[in-house]
């Protein structure tokens, strides 16, 4: 068993691609039928206008209307964090806002991204939406993205506010995530697929996925097997998953571009570009051998 049983949003989360008509307009049929799938094949919670769902190009308008039509879908049982970062801190105040309003369990605030500020910047950037709101923030650290980190020392501070409670962790540095875990409270989600497992053994909370989009049970078999204390059946199962893990976050197309291409869930909003027709075919062979190995 993992040391930590804080889990505010779940342990099994999907990062949601947002669905679009082929004359790119919102699907709000397509997202309810994939969010109910979703839930319906294992996952604890949906991660609603992240990366993954194409934030950039989709206007807070529909930021909102998703997460409506998203909820009515699933229920009130299940945990929905709607991603309201920018690299904007009163725009990202407007839309933290108006995702509570709409029926948001949790908030995803990444750091503010291109303007690279310091980290006493970063720290008042959260603290103003944390302070905005009633409901959690899940701090998103992607520096690789961003271009600038949130450093051990600032996670430390921010975690003295109470509604600050979880860590989406894409920031590839296991060591400072166990300096954290262990003198926090503060959930850790792993936010690269191929750390799920080994985040997981060190006491984080679980994942935020986009490979779960196509694949929600084989990667939650993995966490089961593990809390089972199965570890070398989590190992296997892990190992299993890698495949498809690498083609579809680590081939030079974001993963939005890769679950759409085997979802066939519509087009992508430019500048993104759907993934051609070899790229597809080689996703959907790893694809069908996970689903095979994991039947």
């Amino acid at each position: 068993m993992t040391s930590h049983t804080a889990r505010p949003f779940g342990r099994a989360l999907c990062a949601m691609i947002t669905p679009f008509t082929a004359s790119g307009d919102l699907d709000l049929d397509a997202a309810r039928r994939h969010a109910s799938a979703l839930v319906a094949d294992g996952c604890d919670g949906l991660v609603l206008s992240g990366t993954t769902g194409e934030s950039p190009t989709t206007t807070d308008e529909e930021k909102t209307v998703l997460l409506r039509a998203v909820r009515e879908a699933v229920g009130g049982a299940v945990p929905l964090v709607a991603g309201v970062g920018s690299s904007d801190t009163r725009h990202t105040v407007r839309l933290a806002r108006e995702a509570e309003e709409a029926g948001a369990d949790g908030l995803l605030v990444v750091t503010p991204y291109y303007s690279r500020p310091p980290q006493a910047a970063v720290e008042a950037h959260f603290l103003r939406v944390a302070e905005a709101t009633g409901i959690p923030l899940m701090l998103y650290d992607i520096p690789g993205r961003t271009g600038t980190r949130i450093e051990p020392a600032t996670l430390l501070r921010l975690a003295e506010h109470p509604r600050v409670v979880a860590v989406k962790d894409c920031s590839y540095d296991l060591l400072a995530a166990t300096k954290v875990m262990a003198r926090t409270s503060l959930a850790y989600y792993s936010g690269c697929e191929e750390l799920n497992l080994p985040l997981y053994a060190l006491g984080g909370a679980g994942y935020v996925s986009t490979v779960a989009n196509v694949a929600p049970g084989p990667m939650r078999a993995v966490l089961d097997a593990f809390d089972s204390g199965d570890t070398a059946g989590a190992a296997r199962l892990n190992a299993l998953t890698i495949g498809l893990v690498e083609a579809m976050m680590a081939s030079g197309l974001p993963g939005t571009v890769t679950v759409k291409a085997l979802l066939d869930a519509g087009p992508v909003r430019e500048p993104l570009q759907p993934a051609g027709r070899e790229a597809t075919g080689g996703l959907r062979g790893l694809y069908e051998e996970l689903l095979a190995a994991t039947a």
